[in-house]
């Protein structure tokens, strides 16, 4: 799709067979145009050894760019999800893997003392970590990556994988006329439908509700872009689904560690202006005599008075990070952390504690509110 015309009711296509472009009117047009990378504005982003990891495709030649040349030293730039990911996976391969972030901690998404264990597993694995620099530009031979400079250093590099985030490939609505929000997604109620009647959208390209800021949210999940798909079928189809938000629930695994996080983390609540209290636990993933038993840790953050859950975090051996499920369902529910003590979760020597560490965090919570 190359153009949206929503004055006619029509869209502007290329036929890729024919290499041709052509109108098509529309009765009902569903905007599922996904999301975009965010590409540092320096020079040399298009430099042979440099690669982006934003779809399947993009990932399936990264793989096969390592078996064929071999290279030897790799930089990554941003340590979120995909950095974070790539590290654990290069390393493994045997390469010298350098990860260069602007923020002072690994995974922003995190609380910085949840982040802290993160950076140090990838030292301890091997990666070159360095936080608070900037990427400045790229160091190019003939055409073909040789090395990244920050505002502290220059590192030499075979490969370089940009990994910054991604952000709504909305740029296609907002010519046509069709209402874009602050997050920089297509605007749309809770049917899925914009401000332009008829017009729907879904996905990484459309805004989401945050259930717990009750504003405007941006979310690159598959999840999500599922069940917003799901609700704009329905109703295209002349049927009648809502999609009520999200609550920012995701996880990774990095090295040994599983990390997971939902609803808001403290510089959230903090901007917003909560009032809050914060519960941080570390247990065990199982009962302390189980064999394979690991560390678990859980922060809980919830509203001051009210004791209204608005976020937590979980870092942990295997078993850890699917815990989060039980938090983004409090939060769907706003559930109050007292509420949540007696929620009957299951128990078994091989999975839990008697008490789950999750609701070990609560029982802290409810002291602090």
């Amino acid at each position: 799709m190359e153009e949206i015309d929503i004055q006619k009711r029509r869209v502007k296509v290329e036929n890729l067979k024919r290499g041709q472009s052509d109108w098509q009117t529309f009765d009902q047009l569903l905007i599922a145009t996904g999301a975009i990378p965010i590409r540092p504005k320096v020079p040399g982003l298009d430099s042979r050894g440099m690669f982006e990891l934003t779809t399947m495709q993009s990932g399936l030649e990264v793989r096969r760019a390592v078996d064929e040349a071999q290279p030897k030293k790799l930089v990554i730039i941003g340590g979120g999800y995909i950095g974070l990911e790539m590290a654990e996976n290069l390393v493994r391969r045997g390469l010298e893997v350098s990860l260069v972030e602007k923020m002072a901690q690994v995974m922003n998404t995190l609380d910085a003392d949840m982040a802290a264990p993160l950076a140090d597993t990838l030292v301890a694995a091997g990666v070159q970590l360095y936080l608070e620099e900037s990427l400045i530009g790229f160091e190019v031979v003939r055409g073909t990556i040789r090395g990244v400079t920050t505002d502290k250093r220059t590192l030499p590099a075979d490969f370089v994988l940009i990994g910054l985030g991604v952000r709504p490939n909305s740029d296609l609505a907002a010519q046509a006329g069709i209402p874009v929000g602050e997050t920089g997604g297509i605007k749309m109620d809770n049917r899925m439908q914009t401000e332009i009647a008829g017009i729907w959208a879904a996905g990484n390209c459309a805004e989401s509700f945050h259930l717990v800021s009750q504003r405007p949210f941006s979310l690159a999940l598959g999840t999500v872009a599922n069940k917003q798909g799901r609700v704009a079928g329905i109703n295209i189809a002349g049927g009648q689904a809502t999609f009520p938000g999200v609550v920012g629930t995701a996880m990774v695994k990095v090295f040994d560690w599983e990390v997971a996080r939902t609803g808001l983390q403290e510089k959230e609540l903090q901007q917003l202006g909560f009032s809050y209290v914060s519960a941080k636990i570390e247990s065990q993933t199982r009962a302390r005599y189980y064999p394979g038993t690991g560390r678990i840790t859980v922060k809980i953050l919830a509203e001051k008075g009210s004791g209204r859950l608005l976020g937590g975090q979980i870092v942990g051996v295997e078993g850890a990070a699917k815990r989060i499920d039980v938090l983004a369902t409090a939060l769907h529910a706003g559930l109050t952390v007292e509420e949540m003590i007696n929620l009957d979760l299951g128990y078994s020597p091989p999975f839990s504690p008697v008490w789950d560490p999750v609701l070990i965090a609560a029982r802290q919570a409810v002291g602090l509110v």
